[in-house]
């Protein structure tokens, strides 16, 4: 249903570009992060009707979420890279219109893709 690409490994202050194809519609899209032994958390999320976006304070003016419709595709670009920024980063995808950004309001997971930054 999801599939994520874009993980790597980079240093402190780069960039990367996550990327996530959805099978179908969405009503809302977000990225969420893992660090093991932590909850997942909601990183960035996006609204497919309006653009409305939604971003934790953590990345706020570092992370850009995006998305093509006409490509059922996300992004999520990430600028200025913290070591904090480790994570497993998992893209989901919400059908309903829903206002919060909690883990189990996503019903479909990609498998995640792996971010280290040193």
């Amino acid at each position: 249903q999801l599939v994520e690409s874009g993980g790597d490994s980079v240093q402190a202050g780069g960039s990367l570009r996550l990327v996530c194809t959805v099978n179908g519609y969405a009503y809302r899209m977000a990225w969420f992060r893992q660090v093991l032994g932590k909850e997942r958390e909601a990183v960035a999320g996006i609204y497919s009707r309006n653009d409305y976006t939604y971003y934790t304070d953590s990345v706020k003016d570092r992370f850009t979420i995006s998305r093509d419709n006409t490509k059922n595709t996300m992004y999520l670009q990430m600028n200025s890279l913290k070591p904090e920024d480790t994570a497993t980063y998992y893209c989901a995808v919400d059908g309903r219109p829903r206002i919060t950004w909690a883990e189990s309001d996503f019903p479909v997971w990609g498998q995640g893709t792996q971010v280290t930054v040193s």
